[in-house]
């Protein structure tokens, strides 16, 4: 252990590198003997490249040394989850079916991180394909969370929110279909920021929904989140959904004062779409009053109720997830976890109409968005935490009721999550701050100014090299709940059809899914006129 290091930003330990008051070697040395010491406790990592990690060091110490400092991550270790593609170390998706794929080709935010100067300390556990719950029958075991490991990190990006809080990398990169950058975030008490659609190439990322993946950071702070972001955002032709934009400069963006700011407060999210406890709907009011505090005016409004944006990315999402893995899904669905299936499967219950219906009703949503925009510079709202335990997490957790945190895959549009507080037990509170496509930056800037007017920066984990690991009850993968005959029979026919041979234990549970999935297919309108396109409508690739 190195209390002076365990849990130095990359801010700091930037500044410290290019003047020569930290070696990266030491950094990247440090960081390793913690991870080896603790990470037993915490299962954050897959994959350790501690040798490739030093050679790295060593090359960034060598070449700041004679004056070649490439940047701010010059020398900084960081981490990624393990859906990134590295060639020639094993990217596996934290499943059976991936345990020995081994890439020859880095992804392009990988090869990004690397060109800037990073150092690469390892692979990071995910929810299996970045999808489902956290499964005990994977090759690996799930990600705990560093504030009290009887309790989930959040998913997908799992071992991004247990590394960064641990302390075990400064940085991490994650990703977000449904808030798997901003949950991780939220359980684990660290910064975690979904930019705008294609502002950042998912190119070499295993696909989860190729409508509403995004690739983005994780680390302690938001200043942190913004020298990651410089590093890795740009266009990619290789990417089909990777925008052209101007880039700005992150970190300049970043100052402490919010006056001008216009803050929209979306309070019906908390207060009547959700069931927040009161702890972290009074942490939403000390917030909004440092917001306040900081010069930003606030005003409540309203968007449509969050079930809303929910129906619509499950209905699109899961069935895009089901065409990326059908081929393994039909020929061995047992190699997948119960968490995975209890996602995944419902694919082939959703018909083609009903895709085409959510992605025109996402084209409205996007639509409606324009006068919130042309109101407010950021969006305000709560965030999914404190952490369940692991044993108190549902199998049927994504399809009853709504999701905090997919809002904002619909819209696509940048949100980042930070901390707002403890709970009484000790667990991190956390909130949300939105902006408009490509205001990424206001956003950024939002929550650092929150961030360096509050003192919940300065609170971190306690581990205990040494410490007997903590056992914990896996949670259910079935219910047990009755299934009407009519419902399986449904279900039986829509698996034939789709060449699917399911055992009886994952057939029980697509058929518990299968109501909720109907019921978000047939709240999704189909009352459009003749000319309104879907969302995804086809333009030439660059």
């Amino acid at each position: 252990m190195n209390d002076d290091l365990d849990f130095i930003t990359i801010a700091d330990a930037a500044r410290r590198i290019a003047d020569r008051e930290l070696s990266p070697v030491a950094l990247t040395q440090a960081k390793l003997a913690r991870i080896a010491a603790l990470d037993p406790q915490i299962n954050a990592f897959i994959t350790v490249t501690a040798e490739r990690a030093l050679r790295q060091a060593r090359a960034a110490e060598a070449e700041i040394g004679h004056g070649r400092r490439r940047g701010p991550l010059h020398g900084i270790p960081f981490a990624l989850k393990d859906i990134y593609a590295t060639a020639g170390i094993l990217t596996s998706g934290h499943s059976r079916i991936g345990i020995d794929n081994v890439p020859l080709e880095d992804a392009a935010v990988t090869a990004k991180l690397e060109a800037a100067g990073g150092v690469l300390l390892g692979k990071l556990a995910t929810n299996e394909f970045a999808h489902g719950g956290p499964s005990f029958e994977a090759p690996w075991p799930p990600a705990r969370n560093p504030w009290n490991p009887e309790h989930f990190t959040g998913g997908s990006s799992t071992g991004a929110g247990a590394a960064v809080a641990a302390g075990f990398v400064p940085g991490a990169m994650g990703t977000d279909t449904g808030g798997s950058i901003r949950n991780p975030a939220a359980c684990c008490g660290v910064v975690g920021f979904k930019p705008t659609y294609g502002v950042v190439s998912r190119y070499g990322v295993i696909p989860n929904s190729y409508t509403f993946d995004h690739c983005g950071p994780l680390a302690w702070t938001t200043e942190d989140c913004a020298l990651l972001m410089q590093a890795i955002a740009g266009y990619d032709a290789r990417d089909g959904g990777s925008v052209r934009c101007a880039i700005p400069d992150y970190r300049a963006a970043l100052t402490p004062d919010l006056r001008g700011l216009r803050v929209g407060v979306i309070r019906h999210f908390w207060e009547e779409d959700l069931a927040v406890g009161k702890e972290a709907a009074q942490a939403m009011e000390n917030a909004l009053q440092v917001l306040r505090d900081l010069g930003a005016a606030t005003e409540d409004v309203r968007m449509r109720p969050l079930q809303d944006y929910t129906d619509v990315k499950m209905t699109i999402a899961e069935t895009e997830l089901f065409a990326i893995h059908q081929k393994e899904l039909i020929e061995r669905p047992g190699e997948f976890g119960l968490p995975f299936l209890s996602g995944t499967l419902a694919g082939c219950l959703f018909t083609s109409v009903e895709y085409v219906q959510a992605q025109r009703e996402r084209r409205r949503i996007l639509a409606q968005m324009n006068a919130l925009y042309e109101r407010f510079d950021v969006l305000v709202t709560v965030s999914s935490a404190p952490a369940p335990r692991f044993d108190r997490i549902s199998p049927l957790r994504s399809w009853i009721g709504a999701n905090i945190h997919t809002v904002f895959n619909v819209t696509g549009s940048p949100a980042v999550v930070l901390c707002n507080g403890y709970a009484a037990g000790g667990l991190p509170l956390a909130m949300q701050i939105a902006g408009r496509p490509f205001g990424d930056a206001t956003v950024l800037r939002a929550a650092y100014a929150y961030e360096r007017a509050t003192h919940w920066r300065n609170r971190r984990p306690a581990l205990t090299a040494g410490a007997a690991r903590v056992e914990v009850t896996p949670p259910p993968s079935i219910t047990g709940a009755a299934v009407e005959p009519s419902i399986r029979s449904w279900v039986e026919q829509q698996v034939r059809m789709c060449g699917l041979r399911l055992n009886d234990v994952q057939m029980t549970l697509l058929c518990e899914v299968a109501p909720y999935a109907r019921a978000m297919a047939d709240r999704v309108r189909c009352n459009f006129d003749r000319g309104l396109e879907p969302a995804n409508v086809f333009r030439f690739p660059e």
